[in-house]
């Protein structure tokens, strides 16, 4: 009688740490720095449909661009006794405070987007980073345009041989906006292609400001001068399209076209891509980032095997999830 009810206790608590059991339980709070940002929606609606698939409950707040925002929002999660934190930081640089509250509440943080130092993860054990190296999306946004240049002589609109181009940024101090920016201008030169930056500017990941900012430029150098556009996101690069057709660019005549390159691969940059009024794009694959983050989250909380959830975990804190040229067509 005494081993059966022994085994009896065995049993329950097995099943009282059973991950299955535990992912009815799992609350995540999930952090976003902007709603009104194309690729954070894939992003949000990828967790929210791996988190219904998980059994595990997420409830998503909205940063709006906010640091401050965000932090109440943290602690508000903090407080509400969630298992596992999801971060898109507003400030990468402003991790650290994130990070030291998940620690003091003994909560695992798995930062998205948005990537912290290495010194700043390293500070807990239970921090993680999941999105993809921004130079990949950067090298093979130049490669884009390369490729173009040298399939199209009529590409070098003043027949000197090198490549006059407009450079639209995102977020100032954001580092993907650094590495893509810098890398798109090296994978050029390696291509052997002579790059000039005419005009550069940082336009927010925004297309409404990428648009006005284009217009400008396309005002004071003139569209006949403009050889490409890089935008460092499809927004950015469809506020752009949107101002070179404002000069009659980009609307099917080849003579009047101007190549426009951008990251992320989202719909409304596959449709303009289709209508061959920009060049192409990279994929930044939301939906598996997203997957990832919750698969991540789900195993911290119920303290499951972190290397079994389907996807490689570099130096115990980085899933990284690779770019893709995309293109259409003649575009290619």
């Amino acid at each position: 009688m005494r081993k059966i009810f022994i085994l009896s206790l065995t049993f329950l608590f097995v099943l009282t740490l059973s991950p299955f059991t535990q992912a009815d339980e799992i609350k995540i709070g999930a952090c976003i720095y902007r709603f009104n940002d194309a690729f954070m929606l894939r992003f949000r609606n990828a967790m929210s449909a791996e988190s219904e698939k998980a059994g595990a409950k997420i409830e998503i707040a909205d940063g709006q661009d906010d640091q401050t925002t965000q932090n109440d929002q943290i602690d508000a999660f903090i407080a509400d006794g969630v298992n596992v934190l999801i971060v898109n930081p507003v400030d990468r640089m402003a991790s650290q405070p994130i990070i030291d509250k998940a620690k003091a509440a003994n909560i695992p943080v798995v930062f998205i987007n948005r990537e912290p130092t290495a010194e700043m993860l390293n500070s807990y054990e239970k921090a993680y980073y999941i999105g993809a190296k921004a130079e990949e999306s950067g090298t093979q946004s130049g490669e884009l345009i390369a490729e173009y240049f040298k399939a199209h002589p009529e590409a070098d609109k003043n027949h000197d041989g090198k490549l006059q181009f407009i450079l639209l940024k995102g977020q100032n101090g954001h580092q993907d906006m650094i590495l893509r920016s810098k890398y798109s201008v090296e994978a050029i030169k390696a291509a052997g292609i002579e790059p000039v930056e005419i005009a550069s500017a940082i336009a927010n990941w925004d297309k409404l400001q990428a648009m006005n900012i284009m217009n400008a430029f396309a005002m004071a150098i003139g569209p006949e001068n403009i050889e490409a556009v890089i935008a460092n996101n499809d927004e950015m690069a469809l506020g752009a399209v949107e101002a070179l057709k404002n000069s009659d660019y980009n609307k099917g005549d080849k003579d009047f076209y101007i190549p426009v390159v951008g990251v992320d691969a989202n719909a409304s940059a596959l449709e303009a891509m289709d209508k061959g009024e920009m060049l192409g794009t990279v994929l930044n694959d939301a939906d598996n980032q997203g997957i990832a983050a919750v698969k991540l989250a789900v195993a911290l909380a119920s303290g499951g095997d972190v290397n079994a959830i389907g996807y490689d975990i570099t130096d115990s804190k980085y899933i990284w999830i690779p770019y893709q040229k995309v293109t259409r067509g003649e575009n290619k």
